[in-house]
């Protein structure tokens, strides 16, 4: 990578890096032993190791003309190998957190592993890391195919791809530490918020700057679906992480927000999280890995993106069906309600369109592990959006919201949809971005299919067994007027299902590291002469006519 910066970026590099290493000196000699002082010491380390590789290479020659002619993609191989690597590690923390519940004496009486700092660290390990990197490494890849454009430059790609990751090794520390602003998504303080800020708008910048270059006359529509993943989720971060610092000595701040305000806020935040991070960058990735590794075009552009539209306009209006009974006004929570209900319809056009662009390819599917991913992901993306509407309604709510339920909805969007696509799109580019024939191994391919998809069933289905039998133990009440389950008789009726939620999420664990093993081995074959595949040709050696299926 460094080999390959120019000697103006190695310069850039430099001063962004240095002033990055001075942040963190400071932050370390202001916090000196508490969580502050050490959150500044993996910013200088960070800062001190880029500095260093950038050091390494910095009288190299000049890289060669011709990398112009080609796709700049070693942002997008760096970014999935860093998306395992966070897969294994959150879903690990997940799967404990889970066994925690059926043993709490797992914690080791150590403060850092109890369940209220592990929680934020496995959602922050999977959903940011291997989710996010995911997103970065993917996005750089389609929207050059799409776009038959390269990359603007090397240190911007990279620049993203490292700092989004600073970004989260500050958020996972921290909440190990106590570091949090106490919110229900546990946000890093606003240090890492800022830091995440000038991230996310030089990844904004890079997408712009390469659909304003495309050679493509339109915009594909999954670099529709990216651009609102990016754009929304800058507004949910900024607006959600209004704060004022105690001090700038210190990691403590006060949220701009306060009682409803807050509440509402905190959940416009975490539904459109849902709607623009965990859906719309992942339906990118559904529009263009999905046929194309099918071989069918898509099956109906204009639905494309009238869903688009549809869950871009709804979504936005619905994070208030989390606040039903509650402070919030009546008429806000049937808002939230009417639009969640609503938005059934844009979201089972997509997962309706995936399904029927197999039409024709369904052979495909039995063969192709790779495939049976993303048509088992729309499969499940398509049942999480209407358990997702149907638990919105304000009577299905008082019995849902508070339990297992919830729980088990959001991991079978979680499971079944962002990671089964992820790792789908995933077994389909590593061999297009490092030139193999296919995978190391079709057979374990099938073995992670199968290990994801039956630790997700058994995940989901324990926690809505778990989820409905909590709500009714809840709401019983005896002849005389008082409840006729004690909140720990519940507690004990929870206790089989626990364990099955912790298998399950063994199995999904397991089959996350048969993945790692297999990209890893795929890496290592050296590559045999032979002519380019069929559906992965060579770019062109003109850089005006990239091609947008290389």
């Amino acid at each position: 990578m460094i080999g390959q910066l120019t000697k103006i970026e190695r310069q850039v590099a430099l001063i962004i890096l240095s002033a990055l290493a001075l942040v963190g000196l400071t932050m370390t000699a202001a916090g000196r032993d508490d969580p502050f002082g050490m959150q500044g010491a993996i910013v200088l380390l960070a800062a001190v190791a880029g500095l260093f590789c950038v050091i390494s290479g910095l009288f190299d020659p000049e890289p060669a003309e011709d990398r112009l002619d080609r796709y700049y993609d070693d942002p997008s191989k760096i970014g999935i190998l860093l998306a395992m690597v966070w897969a294994v590690f959150g879903l690990f923390v997940g799967d404990w957190v889970a066994w925690l519940l059926v043993n709490p004496d797992l914690t080791f009486d150590a403060g850092w592993s109890s369940f209220g700092r592990l929680r934020p660290v496995h959602t922050t390990g999977v959903i940011f890391g291997f989710g996010g990197n995911a997103l970065i490494a993917t996005s750089f890849y389609v929207m050059q195919r799409t776009s038959r454009a390269r990359l603007p430059g090397q240190l911007g790609p990279m620049f993203v791809l490292f700092g989004y990751n600073l970004f989260c090794l500050l958020a996972v520390s921290g909440y190990m530490m106590g570091i949090t602003q106490s919110k229900e998504y546990a946000e890093p303080e606003w240090y890492a918020d800022i830091w995440l800020v000038i991230v996310w708008v030089t990844y904004l910048l890079i997408y712009l700057r390469v659909l304003v270059r495309r050679k493509e006359p339109h915009i594909y529509v999954a670099n529709w679906y990216y651009m609102a993943f990016i754009l929304v989720v800058a507004m949910l971060h900024i607006v959600n992480n209004l704060a004022v610092p105690v001090s700038l000595a210190g990691a403590k701040s006060y949220s701009l927000f306060a009682g409803v305000q807050d509440a509402m806020t905190e959940w416009w935040y975490g539904h459109n999280a849902v709607a623009f991070f965990l859906t719309a960058g992942f339906l990118g990735m559904m529009y263009y890995y999905l046929p194309k590794r099918a071989g069918r075009p898509i099956f109906s552009y204009r639905t494309s993106i009238i869903s688009f539209w549809g869950i871009t306009f709804m979504y936005m209006w619905a994070g208030s069906h989390h606040l039903h009974y509650t402070a919030l006004p009546q008429w806000v929570q049937s808002l939230g309600m009417t639009f969640s209900v609503m938005l059934l319809v844009p979201s089972w056009a997509s997962a309706g369109n995936a399904l029927l662009t197999l039409n024709g390819a369904w052979h495909k599917v039995r063969d192709d592990a790779t495939l049976r991913f993303m048509m088992v992901a729309a499969v499940f993306y398509g049942l999480s959006t209407f358990e997702g509407s149907f638990m919105a309604i304000r009577s299905v709510n008082s019995l849902s919201h508070y339990t297992d339920w919830t729980v088990g909805h959001v991991h079978a969007g979680a499971l079944g949809w962002v990671a089964m696509i992820t790792f789908g799109s995933i077994y389909a580019s590593v061999p297009w971005l490092w030139k193999r024939e296919a995978m190391y191994s079709a057979k374990l391919v099938e073995v992670h299919f199968w290990l994801a998809l039956a630790g997700t069933l058994v995940y989901v289905f324990a926690m809505w067994n778990s989820g409905i039998i909590q709500g009714l133990m809840w709401r019983t009440y005896n002849d005389t007027g008082t409840l006729a389950y004690s909140f720990v008789d519940s507690l004990v009726a929870m206790h089989p299902y626990y364990i099955a939620r912790a298998i399950g999420g063994l199995l999904f664990l397991i089959g996350a590291v048969v993945g790692c093993y297999n990209i890893w081995m795929t890496i290592r074959v050296v590559p045999q002469e032979r002519e380019p595949a069929v559906d992965q040709p060579e770019p062109a050696p003109a850089r005006a006519a990239l091609q947008p299926g290389e």
